[in-house]
């Protein structure tokens, strides 16, 4: 039987660690954590977490690699960094988390719930 993409959700999950709204707030206000946002342009400039980067998952790959033209020069230089990944709900960067993973990135972690949970906490969102 075909997988669905929950199934590749749960898998990813299994593979990570997630953080909670107010794990991933104090975390940040800590300092010290790269924030990636994970959804496509037009979800992140309708509002994203301060100071994110806007990493779509279709890319997130190539631009990890410091191998390809395509790199991110802060991502593909961040593997001893600590990595919050985000998305809407948590799905996304759930399987971006486990990718990072598997391409040395031991730190990477994912909002669980996205920023469903992040706005429901009172947390800010800030607009492009």
């Amino acid at each position: 039987m075909a997988k669905q993409l929950g199934c590749f959700i749960k898998e990813a999950r299994s593979h990570i660690d997630e953080w909670d709204a107010e794990t991933a707030e104090e975390k940040l206000g800590a300092g010290g954590v790269l924030v990636i946002d994970v959804r496509e342009p037009d979800e992140f400039n309708g509002g994203h977490i301060a100071g994110a980067l806007n990493i779509p998952r279709g890319i997130l790959e190539a631009s990890a690699d410091p191998t390809t033209k395509h790199r991110h020069p802060v991502l593909c230089t961040a593997h001893d960094k600590t990595i919050l990944l985000y998305c809407h709900s948590g799905g996304r960067s759930a399987m971006a988390a486990w990718v990072l993973k598997q391409m040395g990135f031991e730190q990477a972690y994912s909002l669980a719930g996205g920023l469903e949970c992040w706005e429901a906490e009172g947390f800010d969102l800030e607009a492009s």
